[in-house]
């Protein structure tokens, strides 16, 4: 038997939990105080105050780490990588102090590591930055603005794998349209186990309850060089209160759904991130040639049945639906080290240089 801590970082939440092989044993998620975290200058200097509260957790738990046999951590911001599980080196500590993205993910490495002392290995499986996308998928228009893949990687392969088993066959055999439906949105194409294209969840696909998405590229110049906002500010109009919040003022789907059935804008605006979702899972339909084995949805949207079958009369005609709820990302996060751990899996080591390589290539 293999006992894994599993850190998971998020920008408001700090979530561990322990599995022995496949069953979850122990899990708690600590909710920070936002007005608390503002007091920090950068997200990584909160890595002594998330590390007491993993400490905390596990102490709950009644384990202490010398029953932990590995380490799993939410991956970072640390550059286009392949899918798979990595362990977390000297290399990927280092990327990760030094990550150009100041994100709350990037502390779950940091204090793994900090808490295995080097006794104890420590993995992180398919961080957002997984890259697996077609040449032609990067082409956007502009030979210097080309897509990049950020996406909600980890849950999206978790649920990939799970929907293959449901319809006997292996995740590398199938072709899935995959869309993470949750305070941001990924659409991808899964092809035999590739992620061959995917929306950046921050730049582009749907409008989700919190993001923009795609935007008329014209009218943001303008606004852009109105005067009326600084770049940081107007960065916080698409990603974090644009979306459904900024047109019925709540992130919450369940709160949108109940305006709706009183109030003919909330109604539009709910149906219009249903049809935009719809729409970006049939384009990569497409990319698959139309050959799709499944469509999935997932995340935390995906446990509304009314807001699923909105969505649903635009895509049944296309391919199996199935609807696999909820994150899955501490499930994910321990079976990649499980599967390491059990020599399933050979690990992947990071390496900045071959990262770095990728970057201008792309």
């Amino acid at each position: 038997m293999h006992r894994i801590l599993v850190i998971n970082c998020g920008s408001t939440s700090t979530k561990t939990a322990i599995f022995e092989d496949q069953n979850r044993v122990f899990d708690k998620e600590i909710n920070h105080d936002m007005a608390y975290l503002s007091n920090f200058k950068k997200v990584t200097d909160q890595l002594e105050y998330r590390k007491k509260d993993v400490l905390e957790s596990l102490k709950a738990s009644e384990f202490s780490m010398e029953d932990i046999d590995a380490i799993s951590c939410r991956g970072g911001l640390i550059g286009p990588i392949e899918s798979g599980t990595y362990a977390v080196d000297e290399n990927m500590i280092d990327a990760l102090r030094n990550s150009k993205v100041d994100h709350a993910s990037n502390l779950s490495g940091l204090i793994g590591y900090e808490l295995s002392r080097g006794k104890i290995p420590v993995y992180t499986t398919d961080p957002v930055s997984v890259d697996e996308m077609d040449d032609i998928a990067r082409i956007s228009g502009l030979p210097d603005l080309e897509r990049k893949s950020y996406s909600h990687a980890l849950n999206m392969k978790m649920v990939g794998r799970m929907a293959a088993q449901e319809i006997g066959k292996k995740y590398e055999e199938c072709n899935f349209v995959i869309a993470h439906l949750g305070g941001g949105i990924s659409v991808a194409a899964h092809k035999h186990g590739r992620m061959v294209d995917v929306n950046n969840a921050n730049d582009e696909g749907p409008f989700s309850p919190e993001r923009t998405g795609e935007m008329p590229v014209g009218d943001i110049v303008k606004i852009a060089y109105s005067g009326k906002y600084t770049k940081d500010e107007l960065k916080r109009r698409y990603v974090g209160h644009g979306g459904l919040i900024s047109y019925l003022s709540t992130n919450d789907l369940r709160i949108a759904l109940n305006l709706a059935k009183e109030d003919k804008k909330a109604r539009v605006i709910v149906e219009a991130m249903a049809y935009q979702i719809a729409k970006g899972i049939s384009e990569m339909a497409t990319v698959l040639d139309g050959k799709v084995d499944a469509i999935v949805l997932t995340g935390g949207m995906s446990y509304s049945n009314e807001f699923i079958g909105i969505i649903r009369s635009y895509i049944s005609k296309i391919s199996l639906v199935l609807v696999m709820a909820g994150g899955h990302e501490m499930e994910a996060l321990a079976m990649g080290t499980l599967r390491v751990l059990e020599r399933k899996e050979k690990v992947k080591l990071y390496n900045q240089r071959s990262v770095k390589l990728n970057e201008k290539a792309v």
